[in-house]
């Protein structure tokens, strides 16, 4: 019903150059091949890392949100609330909840804030940076619908 993936931005991919480049220059006093081995372990290392953090997802499936390691089925959300950048930067600061679950993406703006209505969930919302809040918003309404009939 829904899938999305919180990719970094194209330019965070130069990091790992500069890492293996740095680690390259580190080595190169211990003699040509460390350099070698330092760049090539500097950019596959960096590379891992910034994948793993841009492969966070969100998805509506069989009626459940997925949103990173979380899986929580659609009777247990409530209202969800579509937030544009200015909104979705208060909710990551001075109205954030501490006990809220938040997948949070610096470089995403928007973002969708889903309540969490089972009583017994200490969980008082859900914060999800995306690209596209209503989409996401009316997919969680498909799914409501899908599991109530």
């Amino acid at each position: 019903m829904y899938d999305e993936r919180l990719t970094v931005p194209r330019s965070w991919w130069l990091f790992p150059v500069v890492i293996g480049l740095t680690l390259a220059l580190i080595l190169l006093r211990l003699s040509a091949v460390g350099a070698l081995v330092g760049l090539v372990v500097g950019i596959a290392a960096g590379a891992a890392a910034i994948s793993s953090y841009g492969s966070a997802r969100i998805r509506v499936v069989q009626g459940s949100l997925v949103a990173g390691p979380a899986r929580i089925p659609v009777d247990a959300l409530g209202a969800a609330q579509a937030l544009g950048p200015a909104d979705a930067a208060a909710w990551r600061g001075p109205k954030a909840d501490p006990r809220a679950f938040m997948l949070l993406r610096s470089y995403v703006p928007t973002a969708l804030r889903v309540e969490v209505s089972d009583p017994t969930d200490p969980t008082p919302y859900l914060y999800l940076s995306t690209r596209s809040p209503m989409k996401l918003a009316e997919a969680l309404d498909e799914a409501r619908r899908n599991a109530r009939a």
